[in-house]
């Protein structure tokens, strides 16, 4: 216990070092990208070409192989960040706040990917492209929540007092994460309720479930090896008079 507990504390503060995550961060972004990217073609072919029709929705419904990991990672984007906010207020790490800024623009760009692919499913499924109920109110919550995280870091002039005010926000708006998790059960929506819920047998056939938990495995690598890009590039521009990064850049 005592060694696994020295192993996570220096591992802790040596993410919270933007030239050892640099340096150790390139390969697992490579590998997430390669696995994430062949996993979602798999799971694209497989749910768009070869799973069978939906008796009700017709082929339209092949449309949720994009909407659905799109949702669900736009949800997790968000509460990782609110958990950088915490880290950064607590221990001032910088990477933390580095992480934030990096990791926002992907969110905001899942959650109107979400949006959109939404739209386009409830105009052939409910006659209607938006509803103003609870799930796409607090989806559309989310992506201005997006907006101003990454609004309110250009308009604070300090960094260090943006960095504090973006993590404020984040932490304070992760309250809206369970409100778009469960308001299908809590009002009464247009949205269909969760197919799949821990410990019940899901509602979705397996022949149309296989391919969207490969597709959304692969969405999930994949996006993670983006935010590491993104994260890669704010070090970069973060640590631009460091000798490290001097270094760096004349090897390229």
């Amino acid at each position: 216990m005592g060694k696994a507990t020295e192993w996570f504390r220096r591992t802790f503060h040596r993410m919270g070092s933007p030239r050892w995550f640099f340096a150790g961060s390139r390969g697992w972004m490579l590998g997430l990208y390669l696995v994430g990217g062949t996993l979602i073609a798999i799971g694209s072919a497989w749910g768009l070409g070869f799973a069978p029709t939906d008796r009700l929705q017709g082929d339209s419904y092949r449309i949720l192989y994009v909407h659905v990991p799109a949702a669900h990672l736009a949800e997790a984007v968000y509460v990782a960040i609110a958990i950088a906010g915490a880290v950064h207020l607590v221990w001032r790490m910088k990477m933390a706040d580095l992480a934030i800024a990096a990791a926002a623009p992907v969110g905001m760009t899942l959650t109107a990917a979400a949006l959109a692919t939404g739209y386009i499913w409830g105009i052939p499924t409910w006659g209607t492209g938006w509803v103003w109920d609870a799930r796409t109110t607090s989806m559309l919550v989310l992506l201005f929540l997006y907006f101003g995280l990454i609004a309110l870091r250009q308009a604070v002039p300090r960094a260090d007092r943006a960095a504090l005010a973006v993590s404020v926000l984040a932490i304070v708006g992760v309250v809206n994460i369970p409100i778009i998790k469960y308001s299908v059960d809590w009002f009464t929506t247009l949205h269909q309720p969760a197919s799949i819920r821990i410990g019940e047998r899901p509602s979705i056939d397996p022949s149309m479930l296989w391919p969207l938990a490969v597709n959304a495995l692969g969405y999930y690598l994949f996006l993670v090896g983006v935010v590491i890009a993104a994260l890669r590039a704010k070090i970069i521009e973060r640590e631009a008079k460091a000798d490290w990064v001097r270094t760096w850049v004349q090897t390229r």
